[in-house]
């Protein structure tokens, strides 16, 4: 059953499921203005038609005589989360991306991006005069922050009440449009943030149609959505649609879906798994490759295994475990859950397995926690150093580069782009961004802004910071967060974008790097040292780096490689703007390698000759 309005030039079709009212409404305002009366079918769906409606005409749905709500499906709000809803034209975007067929993950490098922070203008046309730079640092894939409709003009995105409708300020449904197709012109996916777990509190009137949440749950973020519960099925179809719709109709390729741990469901058949069977068949239809992304701290690897197996086939997962352990060992923090990490074994498990807590008895949890996931394919994670949560929910909003000197930031970026996982980056990561990332709203509610101020100092004190955060509703506070673009043109901002741009062109020419596959990886401990290995293989090709997480120098002999292997990147050597490289540029057997604190390099065993 298709939701909300579907636009015809001769008469535009509308539907909405409210089951347990007795009367509903089509009350079409402006210039059209009249109530149509809908009619009911056996399973709670309301529907009616209206001949030539003209596109952007608004209207609402009138329930039981009484109020009227925005459609639950809009696939606009011009008026923000309380207005009317805007019938849109989805045929008349003149699409130009019919070769495209879609982007494996393992050829994704990802870059995750908030439109209303990367450009002064924070509109889906600007992100568009940024692809070109984006692209020749080596990006494969951008991952937008939610875009679907939130209160005001200043949010992450996870506070959306709309789920079908894009974002007014950002350029509305036109404008996501302009974006994909100007990316896939360009050879580049689109990865969307997804939130199913919630809706935001200002401007969700969902439940006044249907039993869209329930109390048998509790999310830190508001009422449970009701996946499993009397009346679930329709709420479960409305969420499947809402995927379907984003790469159906805005020719997303990628959902990335918001904390899936916050997703309830006992049913025999799990939301996720019916999600992923339905997307496949789309993808089947439209001669497509259509991929889910799920962000969850379960470490569990139902959530990525193949449905013969017992899975969902969710077919990726973002690897927390990775951030973890890079993060700790370079920053020594061990607050909050960064309590679990801070040994090189960590960081060690997590190259080799993914999950570092596979039924291991974590502290911060107080019980074991996780599954292994050794058998998983290493395409099936994703991996980073910053994005919008790790650094949004500090309370300064630091980067990494804030926290960690140069040499250690960049040393960081070579352990994620030399892993044998797909990388992502934060928006800015690449030049080591001096602004911070703050979190922001621009609620309209008093008392809520109020509750969302205490709400955050709160959450701050599990890891010790004890300073007034930023106030999140300040205009200050947004602007503030935005990208000072023009840094990755000077001093050491142009050299760290240089070093990942070689890392990823590296990543992509080198066999050894671009094979996805943990059976050709190994990451292992130094003897005596802080020093971390990682040898990777496609025959005849070896390649071997070297971090060291150590302050001071470390030293480690080479009983790795077989033959005779020569340097091709070493990030102390003065180009890099490092201390001076002590590593020598070929090699041997039995080999001795002297690393500066916080170095890094590699050898290429087949270029020796």
């Amino acid at each position: 059953m298709a939701l909300g309005a579907r636009y015809h030039p001769d008469h535009t079709d509308f539907t909405v499921w409210a089951p347990q009212r007795n009367r509903v409404e089509l009350l079409l305002t402006g210039s059209n203005e009249r109530t149509v009366a809908m009619e009911r079918d056996h399973r709670g769906y309301w529907g009616t038609r209206v001949d030539n409606l003209p596109a952007g005409a608004r209207y609402r749905f009138c329930l039981d005589g009484a109020d009227s709500w925005p459609d639950p499906a809009s696939a606009y709000q011009p008026d923000g989360v309380h207005g009317a809803s805007a019938v849109v034209d989805h045929d008349s975007f003149a699409w130009r991306d019919d070769g495209w067929a879609g982007m494996s993950l393992r050829d994704m490098v990802q870059y995750e991006l908030h439109v209303g922070t990367f450009t002064e203008a924070g509109t889906f046309d600007a992100v568009i005069e940024r692809l070109d730079n984006l692209k020749q640092l080596g990006v494969s894939a951008i991952e937008l922050l939610p875009v679907a409709q939130f209160p005001g003009s200043r949010n992450w995105g996870y506070d959306g009440a709309y789920p079908f409708a894009v974002q007014n300020s950002y350029g509305g449904p036109d404008g996501l449009k302009r974006l994909v197709d100007a990316c896939h012109a360009r050879g580049m996916a689109v990865v969307l943030d997804v939130v199913y777990n919630h809706l935001g509190p200002e401007g969700n009137y969902l439940g006044q149609f249907a039993p869209y949440f329930t109390d048998k749950y509790r999310t830190p973020w508001g009422q449970a959505v009701n996946f499993d519960d009397a009346w679930s099925d329709g709420v479960r179809e409305y969420f499947i649609r809402n995927a379907l719709y984003w790469f159906d109709v805005y020719h997303i390729d990628a959902l990335r879906l918001d904390a899936i741990h916050g997703i309830f469901d006992f049913s025999a058949r799990h939301i996720l798994a019916e999600m992923a069977d339905r997307v496949n068949e789309l993808a089947e239809k439209n001669g497509r490759e259509y991929i889910l992304i799920a962000e969850s701290d379960l470490n569990d690897v139902r959530v990525i295994r193949e449905r013969s197996q017992g899975g969902y086939a969710v077919p990726a997962q973002w690897s927390d475990d990775f951030h973890h352990s890079v993060h700790t060992l370079l920053t020594g923090e061990d607050k909050g859950y960064y309590a679990d990490f801070g040994r090189l074994a960590d960081l060690v498990k997590a190259l080799n397995d993914g999950f570092v807590y596979d039924w291991r008895y974590s502290e911060y949890r107080r019980r074991c926690h996780g599954s292994s996931s050794l058998d998983i394919p290493a395409e099936r994670f994703v991996v980073f150093l910053q994005n919008h949560d790790q650094v949004g929910n500090r309370m300064l909003g630091e980067r990494l580069s804030h926290l960690v000197p140069f040499e250690a930031a960049k040393l960081a970026a070579a352990v994620m782009l030399t892993s044998p996982y797909v990388p992502m980056l934060f928006m800015g990561e690449e030049y080591a961004e001096t602004s911070p990332f703050y979190y922001f709203v621009s609620h309209g509610d008093p008392d809520l802004v109020e509750a969302v101020r205490n709400g955050r100092t709160e959450e701050f004190r599990s890891f010790g910071w004890e300073q007034e955060p930023p106030d999140p509703q300040s205009e200050e506070t947004f602007a503030a967060s935005r990208l000072r673009w023009e840094l990755q043109f000077e001093g050491e901002h142009k050299v760290m974008r240089d070093f990942y741009r070689q890392l990823i062109a590296y990543r992509r020419t080198i066999p050894a790097l671009l094979t996805l596959d943990k059976q050709k990886s190994e990451a292992f401990l130094g003897e005596q040292s802080r020093i971390v290995g990682l040898h990777r293989t496609q025959s005849p090709q070896e390649i071997l780096c070297l971090f060291n997480f150590s302050e001071e120098p470390s030293r480690w002999i080479n009983n790795r490689l077989r033959g005779s292997a020569r340097k091709i990147m070493d990030s102390s050597i003065s180009m890099w703007n490092g201390p001076g490289g002590t590593a020598a540029d070929r090699l041997e057997p039995g080999g001795t390698v002297l690393l500066p604190g916080h170095g890094f390099v590699m050898y290429d065993m087949k270029d020796s000759a």
